[in-house]
Order: C-alpha cells, then structure tokens, then sequence
C-alpha cells in the first residue's frame, strides 16, 4: 500500500459541491500516418492496453480510512477492465469543433468513479467539419484524477502511452505475473492512523526546526541574511499584512462554479515565442504564455464592462520534481500567487510587469523554501489543510494559470499520429477560469476551462488570446525595428548624421514657406 500526501489528499478533498479535481488531455489524431492509412477502434484498444504498465496510476484504486481519520492509500488491482476505462462515442453530425468542446466540456464535468482507478478514456470519432483536420481524424480524451499526478507526471505518462513510430505494435504481455495487494482490514487502518497521528507532533516540531536551520543555512549561511533576501522578495512587513492579504478585485469568475463547463482550445506557434523571447532581453516563454492570458482577459473584461482597476491574480503551480520526471511520488508541486497585470492595456509594459512578479515569487520561494508547504500539509490534519486552502489561500487568487512543457517530437497512438494535445484542467469556487497551456511538437497548445454561467462565449475568450499575442508579437517587433534604427543611427559617422539634419531642416523651411 502507498498513502497518498498531504498535497494529493488535498485535491481528494476539494471535490465536492459542483467541483471536481480531475486533470485531463485532448488529443487529435490524423490516421493517414497507421498502416492503411486508418485506425479502428480496437486497434486503439490493444495498443493502450499493451501500455497499461507504463504508470502504476491505471492499476491503482483507493481505499479510504473510516471516518477520514487519515489520508487514504492506493493499493495495487492487477485486473483492470480496458474496456470499461476506455469508452467508443461519435460527435452527431456535422463533426465541427464546437460540438467536440461541447462533448468534451460534458465529459469533463462529471466525476470519476472513486471504486475503480481513478482514470477514463474516450475515443471521439466523427470530426468531419474540423478545419485542418484530414478525414478519419480522430480525437482521444482521457482524463485522472488529481490526486494521482500533476503535470509533469502527466507528460510522462503522455509519453508512455504513446509510441515514437507509426510502426511500434507492442501486445499486451499477457504471461506478465502482476501481484495484488492485499485489502487492508478496518482495524488495520485504524491501527495505521493512530500511529500516524502520534507521529505528527514530534514531526511538526522536527519540521519547525529544519525551517529554521534552513533560514539560517540561505545565502551566506547566516541568519542576518535572511532579512536581505526576503526584502529583495518583498515580503511584506507584519503592519503590511493585512493590505498583502486583501482579496483580489471581484470578478465574474469569482462565485461558486456551477455542474456546468465549457472548453476552448488555441495553438500559438512555439518559433513565434522563441523569436520574441530573442526581441524582448529577458523575456520567457513563460513570461510572454502569462502576459498572452493578461492580455486576453483585459480585452473579454473590458469587452463587457467589467474590467477592474487592480491587476487580477492567478494560481501558478511550480513544479517540486528534480531530474526524474516521471518518479512514483504523486503530486510534486507548490502554489505560487502572481499579477496578471490585466489593468495593463500596453502589452510590452504588462510583460515587463508580469517578469517583475515572476522575479519576486521566485525571489520568495529561494527565500523560505519551495517545498516547504508541502512538507506542511503532509504534517496538518486533513480538515485543517482543507480549511486553509478554501479560506486563506484560493480567497488571494482570481483565476488558475499553468504551462507544462511536452515532448517536441511528433508522438503515434496506434500508427495515428498526435497533433495537437490540449491540457484540459481543474475550476474550483473562486477559480471559475483555468487557463492550461502545454507545448508540443513547436506548438504551445492553451485550453481555457470555464464555469458555463460565468463564460457563457469561450470561442470569443479564444479571440482574445490569439488578438493578445499579436499584439504582444507586433509590439516585440517594433521595439526590435526601433532599436536596430537607433543603432545604425549611432554607428554613422558624424558628418553624415550632420548632412542629413541639415538636408531635414531645409526641408521643413521650404515646406513652411510653401504653406
């Protein structure tokens, strides 16, 4: 048995009302590239099923501890029934990109069955009036519970799944001996959870003690240090408090999310950032993904009236995982709050904006520590880690913004080859919009999931982003041609810079006699 951490238990603990912590991906596929140039249904079925070993998350279901006196544990099934994990649907006629947002939005608002492994797949056939897309394309949702991973785990999963040729047929190993684990008894758990519960005071003290030897240990290895580093964080002073933790302006995505979702996706070319990030000394393609949604959502605001004078904040999640990304460690990430800078209408000054808050949330985390809270809610009782993230933390963010970096190599499902994949994420009450980028293949594919009441038109949100980049792409390119001017102009020689102010001025004194 595995139990699961504090930061897992927590999205277990989120689901409920109308909110449900299931992450999952939109994948398209174009079966020209499968021997005969087509892909049946059971071909889909055999090539995933021969992959099911790939991550210990398909074979997992829960078992949950009586009264929730502790965190739950995974424990091993080794008889997973694929085809009641992986479903066959068809959009109704005409097959057009709407109708399959609006499928997907459906699927994705209903919860997974927490009996079984907490995953679910469909193959969404039909998508005959997408613009782009070759005919027999088809597309593969599936989504997991949060719980069970985040986004790097995600993407090695993604990897997994998948193969690196059209040619790779791999059959499931049937001979494969799997090894059940056995269902705990209740007096089992109860034993576990007391034990449990009698080690978390001493490791909470454990916990406050490496706290402060790690404070001591920042920078020079001083403690006189520390007050250095968290002013170039600009941690706010104890009569600063009470304004740092007002809440953000008041938004349309700011209420209680409703059973209903909607889904829009856009593909913003990767050479387009990368050429930015070369315009704009600096700059990330982090950077220029956050200033992108700022943009956007300054134009869907104002578009309606309800543009706030304050800067919306966002939820971004930063990753806690080293050089093994796919390491069986469930969630491996912390929370950073950082400006959007939607109040910003310029879109080179709210980049510069964005890099700056970027800078101190880094700043921040050097200074007290990335992974320390979630060594926190490993140690807090699971009703006071709920608690203070429904009250203290999601009250200080309006909206949840995440970019996860893909595989940049084209990836084949069956012999069908991926191309495009949208990162299909979580809204909670007080998050009502989640903005999900993920790049693959020299695309950086952004997915908006919204609460149906408060987006009600996502495809003109999607308008928004694609105006928000250009704007951002033409502004870069100006300033770059402005620069090169103004350089070439200081490298000419004196006396030709004093000819051509001399050609100018006579110019202007012919025109004024004219007039």
């Amino acid at each position: 048995m595995k139990q699961l951490s504090g930061t897992d238990n927590l999205f277990l603990n989120l689901e409920r009302g109308h909110q449900y912590t299931h992450v999952a991906g939109l994948a398209i596929y174009d079966p020209s590239t499968a021997p005969g140039g087509k892909v049946r249904f059971k071909d889909i079925l055999r090539f995933f099923e021969s992959r099911l070993d790939a991550s210990p998350v398909f074979r997992r279901r829960l078992v949950t501890v009586p009264f929730d006196l502790d965190r739950p544990y995974w424990i091993e099934d080794p008889d997973i029934d694929v085809e009641f994990h992986v479903r066959h649907i068809a959009l109704p006629k005409p097959g057009d990109w709407r109708q399959l947002c609006i499928q997907v939005a459906r699927i994705h608002s209903r919860p997974l069955d927490r009996s079984r492994p907490l995953w679910e797949a469909y193959v969404i056939e039909g998508l005959d009036n997408i613009q782009g897309l070759p005919p027999g394309s088809f597309a593969f949702y599936v989504k997991f519970h949060h719980c069970a991973v985040d986004g790097e785990a995600g993407t090695e999963i993604l990897k997994a799944i998948h193969s690196l040729t059209p040619e790779d047929f791999s059959e499931a190993d049937a001979g494969r001996t799997r090894y059940r684990d056995r269902e705990p008894t209740t007096i089992e758990l109860y034993s576990r959870a007391l034990a449990n519960g009698a080690q978390r005071v001493p490791r909470l003290a454990q916990f406050s003690i490496e706290t402060a030897v790690r404070a001591a240990a920042l920078g020079a290895g001083a403690v006189s240090d520390l007050p250095r580093l968290l002013q170039a964080a600009e941690l706010p002073k104890a009569a600063q408090v009470a304004a740092k933790l007002r809440k953000p302006p008041a938004t349309r995505f700011a209420g209680k999310v409703s059973t209903h979702r909607v889904v829009e996706v856009v593909g913003l070319p990767l050479a387009d950032m990368k050429r930015m990030r070369e315009q704009l000394e600096g700059a990330t393609i982090n950077d220029l993904f956050m200033a992108t949604v700022g943009g956007a959502l300054h134009q869907y605001l104002a578009s309606k009236g309800e543009l706030p004078d304050q800067t919306m904040t966002c939820m971004v999640p930063m990753t806690l995982r080293g050089a093994d990304k796919g390491q069986d460690a469930g969630n491996q990430i912390t929370m950073a709050i950082m400006p959007l800078h939607t109040e910003l209408s310029d879109p080179l000054d709210r980049l510069k904006a964005v890099r700056r808050g970027a800078d101190k949330a880094k700043a921040m985390a050097g200074a007290v520590g990335k992974d320390t809270a979630a060594k926190l809610l490993d140690l807090l009782p699971v009703a006071v880690a709920e608690l203070a993230a429904r009250r203290l933390v999601i009250p200080q963010m309006s909206i949840v913004v995440s970019n996860v970096r893909g595989p940049d190599v084209p990836l084949f499902m069956a012999g069908a080859r991926l191309v495009n994949f949208a990162p299909v994420s979580i809204v909670l009450d007080g998050l009502g919009l989640n903005v999900t980028a993920f790049s693959y293949h020299g695309t950086m594919w952004i997915c908006a999931v919204a609460c149906r009441d408060m987006m009600p038109d996502p495809a003109f949100f999607a308008d928004c982003l694609r105006q928000s980049f250009q704007q951002l792409a033409d502004a870069a390119s100006a300033l770059q041609a402005h620069e090169q001017a103004a350089s070439a102009s200081e490298k000419r020689p004196a006396g030709t810079r004093r000819k051509k102010a001399t050609r100018a001025k006579s110019k202007s004194r012919q025109s004024a006699r004219v007039q």
